[in-house]
């Protein structure tokens, strides 16, 4: 009998269910996999913003960590919103002792502009949660960030981005190209760049015309750790989650959900 993965997400909360630990439990249940989840911080937000943020203490996130480490047999762990450098502080000793999957989405920035993380906290992200992560899972402005680079202008310099990750401790990056600019009449697609200690790889897809993109790289990320966790390799399980969200963006429509940036269609199998 086929055994259901175990898959934690620490993250914020998202009470609009359109991104943070709420598209994270939708995205582990829809590729077939359990979710847990480990709250950072909780939010004010809707569709068309941040309005406030309230991070947890980080002696209740460890004893949260506590609770289901003693327990419960954790097969993958997704990481998105943590904030602070001590909450990052806090979680890298879980993190060392796990062996398993591990996914990191260095949540910077809301869809809608907010900032999701404190300047001081980008050095401790380098330095402390990015060699544990088997996967950095970064969009283009993130990247720049943890760089001190512009943002990438084509995919040369996104492939150069990666590696200058890579060097900087990552053991793996996928660049999510779904901000390039570099698009004309001829390419209309949203491509992404894997690279791992193998060599790299693009994944592509359509762009879509939708503004319903609100969770999607949370949504990309849980999906990938849940592919990963159940045995896929590391390039298949991007492609296949790759393949998940690209259907739940064009399934994004049949929901009705808020007057901006509304989630993705999570489970559209379903339908």
């Amino acid at each position: 009998m086929k055994t259901i993965k175990n898959l934690l997400t620490i993250a914020g909360s998202d009470p609009s269910g359109g991104a943070g630990i709420q598209a994270d439990l939708k995205a582990f249940s829809a590729t077939g996999s359990y979710g847990m989840s480990v709250i950072t911080g909780l939010t004010a937000q809707n569709t068309q913003g941040v309005q406030a943020i309230h991070p947890l203490p980080v002696e209740f996130v460890s004893a949260q960590l506590d609770s289901l480490f003693a327990d419960i047999q954790i097969d993958g762990i997704k990481i998105g919103m943590l904030g602070s450098a001590d909450m990052m502080r806090t979680i890298a000793p879980y993190l060392t002792r796990f062996n398993g999957p591990i996914v990191l989405d260095p949540v910077m920035v809301a869809k809608g502009g907010a900032s999701l993380m404190v300047a001081e906290s980008e050095q401790v992200l380098i330095d402390r949660l990015l060699p544990l992560a088997g996967l950095v899972t970064p969009n283009l402005p993130e990247l720049a960030v943890l760089l001190g680079q512009p943002e990438a202008q084509n995919r040369q310099q996104m492939q150069q981005q990666a590696q200058a990750l890579i060097n900087k401790g990552a053991q793996a990056v996928l660049v999510k190209g779904g901000h390039l600019v570099e698009q004309t009449s001829t390419d209309q697609t949203s491509a992404d760049f894997l690279l791992t200690a193998e060599g790299g790889h693009w994944f592509e897809a359509p762009r879509i015309d939708t503004a319903n993109t609100h969770g999607t790289g949370c949504t990309l990320a849980s999906a990938i750790c849940s592919y990963w966790a159940q045995n896929c390799d590391l390039v298949l399980a991007v492609q296949r989650a790759k393949d998940y969200i690209q259907a739940a963006i064009e399934q994004a429509d049949q929901l009705n959900v808020g007057k901006g940036h509304g989630p993705v269609n999570h489970f559209y199998r379903l339908l």
